[in-house]
């Protein structure tokens, strides 16, 4: 993320024909302007802009990493040299500094995300781009952003209009905690009699940062999506450019010639990485090694001359100073685009968004950015400084209350009949004047309505492989219930714990997300490999169940992907055959033990969001929401659990006439949204199918 600091020269000092003087660069990095650096942040901010664009520049993310190399070296030399020069650091003045610097813009930036999220996205996601503008204004959001990545119920959400917010925040945390580190190295060193040297220094961030890329490239095998956000697996990189800034005078004497192929060198490194590496490129990891290398390379060109003489070009310094806003701005300007094109737009749509941000970017540039930054008597006041910053930081949280309190809800006095209507005989097929503001559940709240055991945090994330289990309905009663399955399973809990409580039967339930109860080596689309902890935890939920029987099994669960001999994904009718023999593999582990088995039928699939779908036409949803009956099917896991029920002997009850009757799939069905997203059922629905489920299930339930 991009943050503007002053840039600087090392003190210009004769020096021997192509060496470095040893006086360069040691006392600060941070004295004089370097052209190179604001040159080498404009192409940073392009490489970013182009890729969320969709030019062709599929790593053009790695802009990111240059900022935080040039943020950890230009930082570190602003800290080194006050702390070198008066044995101390003013806490004060660095953070005051910092908040004048980036606060401000920041905080318009999130007000204008309110109004535009108030005014244009849908209201399904007015509650989670409050909270992720809440969490922005607090520089967590990196955090926020890392537990969704790893949230089942978030894996479809569009993308929040702040996220690229949390580069910022990695970099916020930064500055809060390296200066903290280094005054605690100086009353180390007060301790013992001695003065904080750079060397000292040099040692603390190689360290911390040796630290950081080792659990980068761990984190990164185990859990990309994760590692992508958190500020643990990113220390490592600006650690590097803290570790340049420390060593600035020991670089200085290197021959200037080598100095300027060096630098040449790490721009092609970085012009490298956004041409080669993609968004299937685990990162950061061991990849990132080559933007944060050649970004360290161009900067350790510039200590002791101009260094790659391109960047300091007069066209690249407007868009260095204003790379800042430029990337605050951008981002909005794209899910704007893409939440007012309805799906993912042309690259001439995004290449326009990003074009128009400009404006806005440069208007808080000149208005807002510099000028508080500037300012005399905003410079001549810590506590002055000290207000603004937080004044920003509590207008984005006001703001973010705002639209909460905004978002619609679902009238007490509501009492939708759902499938109801589908049994009596006055379904009449999607009723276009049905009062949206009566749905249940309301649009802003689709997302939310989901199964009792997300609650209780009894779902199994995908990198977990413990047989977690919650209980419903009596907990005393030796007449035993086990749920198993997918999310695709798990939304059932909710009739399946109400019939459990009238019949007088404990209901456990053992779900993971996008793992079926299944014998077979399955593929993991979000990762787009072997899903192993899938593997793993039907072992240990298999081998729990065997060790403590239930009275019957329940299992449901979506579309399975197949891993074949080779580790690649198995396509086709070889991966449907290999999938049902995957089943009828594991329900026969269980009957072979006695343990009955007996099988929901998937509900489809509509692969689209359909609570923003009904939002976005609240006129016409009856029609841009409904879909074929014979579209979902292609993506449900019913046809496999079909075949494998028949080989097998498993019942198996099938309800899609009741999500999908005369043939078409609609978004809302007597009054209640059947949909919470692109294929799972909302509870409320799932509620009004309890009469069937009931019927089916009760006699099927023989205590042992």
């Amino acid at each position: 993320m991009p943050t503007p600091h002053d840039l600087a020269l090392p003190d210009a000092a004769p020096r021997p024909a192509g060496v470095a003087s040893a006086r360069a660069g040691s006392s600060a990095v941070v004295q004089g302007f370097r052209r190179d650096v604001q040159g080498l942040r404009a192409v940073a901010v392009v490489l970013v802009l182009a890729f969320h664009a969709g030019l062709p520049v599929p790593g053009g993310f790695v802009g990111v990493d240059v900022f935080f190399v040039v943020s950890g070296f230009l930082i570190t030399g602003l800290v080194a040299d006050e702390v070198l020069r008066t044995g101390r650091l003013r806490l004060g003045r660095f953070y005051a500094r910092r908040a004048r610097r980036l606060l401000p813009a920041a905080a318009l930036t999130l007000v204008a995300v309110v109004v535009m999220t108030s005014v244009w996205l849908p209201v399904t996601r007015w509650r989670d781009i409050a909270g992720d503008v809440v969490a922005t204004s607090l520089y967590v959001v990196n955090w926020r952003l890392a537990d969704r990545s790893v949230d089942y119920l978030a894996q479809d959400a569009a993308p929040s209009p702040v996220q690229h917010f949390w580069s910022l925040a990695v970099e916020e945390q930064f500055y809060v905690v390296w200066p903290l580190l280094v005054v605690a190295l100086v009353a180390l060193a007060r301790l013992r009699g001695r003065r904080v040297t750079r060397r000292g220094l040099a040692v603390g961030v190689a360290v911390i940062g040796g630290a950081s890329l080792v659990w980068s490239v761990a984190l990164t095998a185990a859990d990309p999506s994760r590692a992508y956000f958190v500020t643990t697996t990113r220390a490592w990189e600006l650690a590097a450019g803290a570790l340049l800034a420390l060593l600035a005078h020991r670089v200085a004497r290197l021959p200037q010639r080598a100095l300027v192929v060096a630098g040449w060198l790490g721009l092609a490194l970085i012009g490298y990485a956004a041409f080669a590496l993609s968004g299937a490129t685990p990162f950061p990891g061991v990849a990132a090694a080559l933007p944060v290398g050649g970004t360290v390379l161009v900067l350790a060109a510039g200590i002791a001359g101009p260094g790659v003489r391109p960047l300091g070009a007069r066209v690249l310094q407007p868009v260095g100073a204003t790379s800042y806003s430029l990337y605050l701005w951008h981002w909005p300007a794209v899910v704007l685009a893409t939440g007012l094109a309805g799906g993912p737009p042309p690259t001439s749509a995004l290449v326009l968004a990003v074009a128009l941000s400009v404006l806005p970017a440069v208007a808080s540039y000149v208005l807002v950015e510099k000028p508080l930054h500037t300012s005399a008597r905003l410079r001549a006041s810590v506590g002055r400084s000290a207000v603004v910053g937080v004044v920003c930081t509590l207008v984005g949280v006001v703001a973010a209350g705002l639209l909460l309190r905004a978002v619609p809800g679902t009238p007490d006095d509501v009492a939708a009949p759902g499938a109801q209507v589908l049994r009596d005989g006055t379904w009449q097929g999607p009723d276009p004047t049905t009062d949206l503001h009566r749905l249940v559940p309301a649009l802003a709240d689709a997302t939310l309505d989901v199964a009792e055991l997300y609650e209780g945090d009894c779902h199994q994330n995908a990198l977990g492989t413990d047989p977690a289990a919650c209980t419903f309905g009596d907990a005393a009663s030796s007449t035993v219930v086990a749920l198993v399955g997918d999310s695709h399973a798990g939304q059932w809990q909710p009739p399946l714990a109400a019939i459990a409580q009238d019949e007088g039967w404990r209901l456990d339930t053992y779900t993971k997300g996008s793992c079926a109860l299944t014998s077979a080596r399955t593929w993991l689309g979000t990762v787009d490999g072997p899903y192993t902890q899938c593997g793993q935890w039907n072992d240990a939920v298999v081998e729990h169940l065997l060790a403590d029987p239930p009275d019957v099994v329940v299992t449901s669960n979506n579309q399975i992907e197949v891993v074949g001999d080779d580790g690649a994904r198995l396509t086709g009718p070889a991966g449907d055959a290999a999938a049902v023999a995957g089943l009828q593999d594991a329900w026969a582990r269980l009957t072979d033990a006695g343990i009955p088995v007996v099988v929901v039928g998937d509900t489809p699939w509509v692969g689209f969001d359909v609570p923003e779908c009904v939002a976005l036409h609240e006129d016409t949803w009856a029609v841009d929401c409904t879909v074929p009956a014979d579209v979902p099917e292609r993506r449900s896991g019913l046809a496999q659990q079909r075949a494998a029920a028949t080989a097998a002997d498993v019942p198996l009850l099938d309800l899609t006439e009741l999500l999908c009757p005369d043939g078409s799939c609609p978004a809302i069905v007597g009054g209640v949204l059947v949909w919470r997203d692109v294929s799972h059922v909302t509870a409320s629905y799932v509620r009004t199918l309890e009469p069937e489920l009931r019927d089916w299930l009760v006699p099927l339930v023989a205590p042992r």
